[in-house]
């Protein structure tokens, strides 16, 4: 594909198609249904993440503008992503909210770069264990997180950040927990799951959300709010600015940066896949990458934090009725719009039911069936899911990641290895020591029988992991035939190792006067061989 092609925003795809106004009738209206979902966890989930409430609304609105103008999906909804909310506070906590800022901008630039170098697809070879052991450890964080507005606890001081200091400030802090806030985090979860059983096309997060503010503001509850931790929500977007920027501080960010730039591409491209399951199409991964890169990079010139593609706002797209990007960038119209209308209202949100909505997310983001399935039917697969989730939960979240791949990785080249198989054409010509017996050697005493040939099909992918197996099996040919048969053509690839362990055995047999024939090796065999010098005379390729 040309990399016009490639790099062609699918907003201009659809519209070049031919857009009319029954579409846009459509995008608005699913646009107008994820707003509503939106609203109330973009605050949520910002807040869970140590910023304002306002931040999470200037991603929805400036981020997701941007994801769905230069998305390559027709579907993908961005904005503030729970994932993040660990990676968020971690940041915030090291290097301040503007470090924040500065760190979404790197990783901006970088999601451009992997984008333009065509290294999206490379991003998804991540293997599913790791997928399922990160995001359940990150849903056991995210409720970790919000125990302390679900029961309206008091902590003497700032809530650590590790998750077993956390749990003991809780757990000693319990004698502060305020009845009001459990029973409308108690009520705000209730609405969401009930609506959700019995009246799935209403905009339950909404309702409860908006519910517990009514509550709050007829009784007069003592329970924190919006408006007493934050001060409010503004009624407009910010002027741009950018954060400071210092060599040492762009240093200092790096780490964090590459991590949110790793996990928002992981993020955005499952997104991706998962709305091309539901509608049939396909997206460009590259494209979708930049996407992201673009919004990361102007979420936080308006006082945004990290913005990704969201699944389940995607999907809520999709099941909406929308159509083209237009859909998402009118949701995030329609939430610029409910804040400059509604932004009085929100200081009565408490911020029990914002916890209580984080609850629901984090118990539908845990991928309870998928990690008790995967536990049950494989042991090496049961290894890679505990080792990431456990780091992820009790270590670190990029640890966790780069882990998991790392095992699984390896779990993955030892079944490989595993599938590779030497047939021998003369059984008999194999012996169990290394040793010829006299009645072997030839009269230069080089251990061949003259006259004989022999005859080995390799099948399988001939690289690093399997070419001590090969080698070893190929080392106990016993008195060296005149003629060397290597059948390939059951080999899809072989690497430079396998080339190298491979040669070993055939200079030696040349050595003792064998001639070789490599039969049925593909053209892009025949070069990596060449390269590691498996030529000359005594060798010589067949077709199969």
């Amino acid at each position: 594909m040309a990399f016009r092609e490639l790099f062609t925003p699918k907003l201009v795809t659809t519209l070049r198609e031919g857009y009319g106004l029954s579409r846009f009738r459509a995008d608005t209206l699913a646009g107008l249904t994820v707003a509503i979902v939106a609203l109330p966890l973009s605050m949520a989930i910002a807040i869970a993440s140590g910023a304002t409430p306002a931040a999470g609304l200037f991603t929805a609105i400036v981020g997701g503008f941007l994801i769905s103008a230069f998305s390559g999906s027709r579907y993908q909804i961005g904005g503030p992503a729970g994932a993040f909310i660990v990676l968020i506070a971690a940041s915030i906590d090291r290097h301040g909210f503007d470090g924040l800022l500065l760190a979404t901008m790197v990783a901006g630039a970088i999601l451009i770069a992997v984008g333009l170098l065509r290294l999206g697809t490379y991003i998804k070879y991540i293997p599913h264990p790791v997928l399922v052991g990160f995001t359940t450890g990150i849903a056991i964080i995210i409720f970790a997180s919000q125990i302390r507005d679900l029961i309206g606890l008091q902590l003497p001081g700032k809530e650590p950040a590790a998750l077993l200091p956390k749990l003991q400030a809780l757990t000693s802090a319990l004698g502060s927990a305020n009845p009001a806030a459990i029973g409308l985090s108690v009520l705000t979860i209730a609405i969401i799951l009930g609506l959700r059983r019995y009246r799935p096309t209403w905009p339950g997060l909404l309702i409860a959300v908006t519910g517990a503010a009514a509550l709050v503001w007829l009784l007069q509850l003592p329970v924190e709010t919006i408006g007493s931790r934050f001060g409010g929500i503004p009624r407009s977007l910010p002027a741009p600015h950018l954060p400071q920027v210092t060599l040492d501080k762009l240093i200092d960010i790096l780490p964090a940066a590459l991590s949110i730039a790793v996990l928002g591409g992981i993020e955005s491209l499952l997104s991706a896949v998962v709305a091309d399951g539901m509608s049939g199409r396909r997206h460009r991964s590259n494209m979708e990458l930049v996407a992201q890169g673009v919004a990361n990079i102007g979420s936080p010139l308006f006082g945004g934090i990290c913005v990704t593609g969201t699944i389940a706002r995607t999907a809520t797209n999709i099941r909406a009725g929308g159509l083209t990007p237009v859909a998402g960038m009118m949701h995030a119209l329609f939430v610029l719009l409910f804040m400059l209308v509604a932004a009085p209202l929100a200081a009565y949100i408490p911020l029990a039911a914002l916890a209580g909505v984080l609850a629901v997310v984090a118990w539908n983001m845990a991928e309870k069936h998928a990690f008790a399935a995967i536990l049950r039917h494989s042991r090496a697969d049961s290894v890679v899911l505990l080792a990431t989730f456990l780091l992820v939960v009790f270590e670190d979240l990029m640890v966790g990641i780069a882990v998991g791949v790392v095992l699984g990785s390896l779990i993955f080249m030892h079944r490989m290895a595993n599938i590779v198989t030497v047939e021998a054409g003369m059984p008999s010509a194999v012996v169990d020591d290394d040793q010829a017996s006299e009645a072997e050697l030839d009269s230069n005493g080089n251990g061949r029988r003259k006259g004989d040939a022999f005859h080995y099909k390799i099948t399988g992918p001939l690289f690093f992991g399997a070419s001590t197996h090969v080698a070893t099996v190929l080392e106990r040919l016993g008195p060296y035939p005149h003629h060397l048969v290597f059948d390939l053509s059951g080999v899809p690839f072989a690497d430079s190792s396998a080339a190298v362990a491979l040669k070993a055995v055939i200079d030696k047999a040349v050595h003792h006067g064998a001639t070789i024939e490599i039969r049925g090796a593909a053209p892009a065999i025949r070069m990596v061989f060449a390269h590691e010098g498996i030529a000359g005379p005594s060798v010589a390729f067949r077709d199969a």
